[in-house]
């Protein structure tokens, strides 16, 4: 029989390790990898989230943001949420047109060029992108939009014609094939990378929102932004399907109703970063002009002709995307 002293020994060994299992689950620790600089406004908000599942949680769920590309590149990001190396991380999903063409419809130019369009775009998107992701072993938190797209040079433009032969910046399947359509030459260049390409001739143009290029402080290296308004791509957190499935009923509840609140806060703050990174590029010797009209039909020409490929390439998905967004 026991004695009185193993048995308090059995006892207290049985309650460390209770408190222990307790310890764990209540650490539930999420790596969320982020392609863009700390200070842009997508992190910002990124970290906000995350504070607010730690509160919401009372510290059961951890998720450590890394930002500026410091855990996985930007193409590689869903993937690694999807093999569950990162249980959640942002991404760029126009990046990602050519796995499923949906995936680039908010690349597409002139589509949606206003925040109310990109919003009822990712209405209209949501519902495909839930069926086709829960097939990957994902599913889609939030959407924030980036700022418009401007078209950043170094010399004036009167047309698309003055583009020809120009190193330029792509960042996804659109901008690639924007590029060709203007006579430029296509460079990929991850977000993380652009102040370095651009500071070493890599690029010499690119098509991008007055947040990327305030971050990258390419006043000190393009002089002209036209405000083309070409469209607002955005940033999808996506989660690693099992994961969520993981958390128990109160926490998936509490990362639902952050990732909502961030999804409203990200779209105020991307209209604020907009007004303030134009401000930063004026300040720093940047000329904001609006595009010569001869330079604007000549995107919009490209924009329609990459909407009519697009369609061919989505097929039923790609119709019923564009006519429920235009309804």
């Amino acid at each position: 029989m026991p004695s009185k002293r193993h048995l308090i020994r059995s006892f207290i060994a049985a309650a460390a390790f209770a408190v222990a299992g307790a310890a764990a689950q209540a650490q539930v620790k999420w790596d969320l990898p982020a392609a863009y600089p700390a200070t842009n406004f997508h992190s910002v908000n990124l970290v906000e989230f995350a504070n607010d599942v730690d509160k919401a949680t009372g510290g059961k769920l951890k998720i450590t943001v890394h930002a500026n590309a410091s855990l996985f590149k930007a193409p590689e990001i869903k993937r690694a949420v999807q093999g569950g190396q990162a249980q959640i991380g942002e991404v760029l999903i126009s990046n990602f047109a050519n796995e499923w063409a949906p995936f680039g419809a908010d690349a597409l130019p002139f589509l949606a060029d206003s925040y109310d369009g990109a919003m009822k775009l990712w209405r209209a998107q949501k519902p495909m992108f839930d069926k086709k992701l829960a097939e990957q072993g994902l599913m889609a938190l939030y959407a924030v939009p980036w700022p418009p797209q401007g078209l950043y040079t170094k010399k004036p433009l009167a047309s698309g014609a003055d583009m020809k032969g120009v190193k330029f910046r792509a960042y996804n399947p659109a901008t690639s094939r924007l590029a060709e359509l203007l006579g430029a030459q296509p460079v990929t260049v991850q977000a993380a990378e652009v102040p370095q390409a651009f500071a070493t001739g890599v690029t010499e143009s690119m098509i991008s929102s007055g947040s990327t290029g305030a971050d990258s402080k390419l006043w000190e290296h393009v002089k002209y932004w036209y405000d083309t308004q070409a469209w607002l791509p955005k940033n999808v957190v996506l989660v690693n399907k099992a994961a969520f499935d993981a958390l128990d009923a109160p926490t998936k509840q509490a990362v639902l109703k952050a990732a909502a609140d961030a999804e409203a806060r990200g779209l105020a703050g991307s209209k604020k970063a907009n007004g303030e990174s134009l401000d930063k590029l004026k300040a720093g010797g940047m000329q904001i002009l609006p595009p010569a009209p001869a330079l604007m039909a000549d995107m919009k020409k490209h924009g329609e002709l990459m909407l009519k490929e697009w369609l061919d390439k989505a097929g039923p998905d790609g119709k019923a995307l564009v006519d429920a967004y235009r309804k």
